[in-house]
């Protein structure tokens, strides 16, 4: 397993108090750095703009990259940058491409990057949700359209509805998008009855809902359609923000919820897409949360057991 990051993603500050601070990011690279000594790092490059506008708006690129401001500028009412944000955001998707290179060329069958800001909010138009750049959907499009993937599929477990990713490939039967969150919840969206062009399943989770009612949704409903969809990559949506200790949401999920979830994910890549499977830190703000199921999510996919 590969393991990306850069250290301008720790540098990215929303502003004080905000939920999505370096110290989560911190917490998952000390934790995944402790438990798993000897895996690689590499340091994730910046992404291309041409890569950004395949799934995006010239005018949303321009305004994270070229608007200039001092200290702070505030996309919407939770999305807000600092100066070093634009770097964080182009080695964030950056990672997600190096990510995609490295499993469709053979180095390596499984990848984590461990980046920040997430991504899966930002609509082609519209950074929002913490989410400047949809950092996951680069990383599908250039699956598609540089490595010539013909079936790709996002699986999102963030307790928040991907509504960008949704959105972003809705019309493009290459790429399913497949997803649990709580509901209500924002952005109170990823309802059953949005189905894209067939490529688009959804699974709302009530509040208070445990491991193994979330285990069932994927199990009966969401992994069966991934498995007829039969990808040839599989790319994650890795937020931690449905553990029980999580401030922001209603779950009450464990560690090993996201250990299962993971390891089923890792044989369902070995099925059908010789391995090839690229995860993407999302969300999650709890620290103590985000220690425990980041390991739990890598040891999944490696198919160990956690000490």
């Amino acid at each position: 397993m590969l393991l990306y990051t850069h250290p301008a993603c720790l540098a990215h500050d929303p502003g004080a108090g905000h939920p999505e601070c370096p110290a989560r990011l911190e917490a998952v690279l000390h934790a995944v750095r402790a438990n798993f000594p000897l895996a690689p790092w590499r340091e994730a490059p910046r992404a291309g703009r041409d890569a950004l506008l395949r799934v995006h708006t010239r005018d949303l690129v321009a305004r994270v990259l070229d608007t200039p401001f001092d200290a702070s500028l505030r996309l919407d009412e939770d999305t807000a940058m600092s100066p070093d944000s634009p770097e964080a955001a182009l080695r964030a998707a950056g990672a997600g491409i190096a990510a995609v290179d490295a499993v469709t060329r053979g180095e390596t069958r499984h990848a984590f990057c461990a980046v920040r800001p997430p991504g899966h909010h930002a609509t082609g138009p519209v950074a929002m949700g913490f989410c400047l750049f949809n950092s996951i959907a680069v990383a599908a499009a250039h699956a598609v359209h540089a490595h010539g993937l013909e079936r790709v599929a996002i699986i999102d477990f963030d307790v928040h509805h991907g509504n960008g990713s949704q959105d972003i490939f809705a019309s493009d039967p290459r790429v399913m998008y497949a997803s649990s969150h709580q509901y209500p919840l924002y952005p109170n969206s990823g309802l059953a009855h949005e189905r894209g062009v067939g490529n688009v399943v959804n699974a709302t989770l009530s509040p208070g809902t445990d491991g193994e009612a979330f285990r069932h949704a994927w199990r009966e409903h969401l992994l069966p359609q991934v498995e007829a969809f039969r990808p040839q990559l599989v790319l994650v949506s890795a937020g931690f923000d449905g553990h029980r200790l999580d401030p922001l949401a209603d779950l009450m999920l464990e560690a090993d919820d996201y250990r299962w979830l993971s390891a089923e994910l890792a044989a369902l890549a070995d099925r059908h897409a010789g391995g090839r499977l690229v995860s993407m830190l999302e969300g999650g703000y709890s620290l103590a949360a985000l220690r425990a199921c980041s390991v739990a999510h890598l040891h999944g996919l490696a198919g160990t057991t956690p000490a």
